[in-house]
């Protein structure tokens, strides 16, 4: 694939499931993305055990093998859901994204039930690929986690 910033044909890309030895690469990618880190729970046990419950971690690379873009997709018995889908930043822009989407589309719609995401309010050019692909906004929802259950008060 040519530098960043050039022109590159779509089909020089692989979309592959995760393997074991992407784990290095992919927390490089969401560190860089701001998508998530061991810190957040992202580490090797849960991806693989997410995986295992039948979801699917998606990454995108070059011909060179260079890690360009992930999609994980968690499955709770009920729907997936889509998170983690982050493009490096050099490579945003560029049709990578909308590629990874729909095969994130297709691998839900293999399974059979719907797909809900996430994405950060001021992500706008991330907002218009998923409209753009049929997802809907679900409303007034806020989003809360809880990373720590020491600070759960309880």
């Amino acid at each position: 694939m040519d530098k960043p910033g050039k022109k590159f044909s779509l089909s020089d890309l692989i979309i592959r499931d995760y393997r074991p030895s992407d784990y290095e690469n992919i927390m490089k990618l969401w560190e860089q993305t701001g998508l998530g880190s061991a810190w957040r729970g992202d580490d090797r046990k849960i991806i693989e055990q997410s995986i295992e419950m039948g979801g699917k971690l998606l990454v995108v690379e070059d011909k060179a093998g260079m890690l360009l873009a992930t999609s994980w997709m968690t499955f709770d018995g009920r729907r997936l859901l889509l998170h983690h889908f982050g493009v490096k930043p050099e490579y945003q822009r560029m049709g990578i994204g909308k590629l990874l989407t729909i095969e994130s589309i297709r691998f839900g719609k293999e399974k059979g039930y719907k797909m809900k995401l996430e994405v950060h309010q001021t992500n706008q050019a991330a907002i218009e690929l998923y409209k753009g692909l049929g997802f809907q906004y679900l409303g007034d929802y806020d989003v809360y986690i809880l990373l720590d259950y020491n600070k759960a008060g309880i």
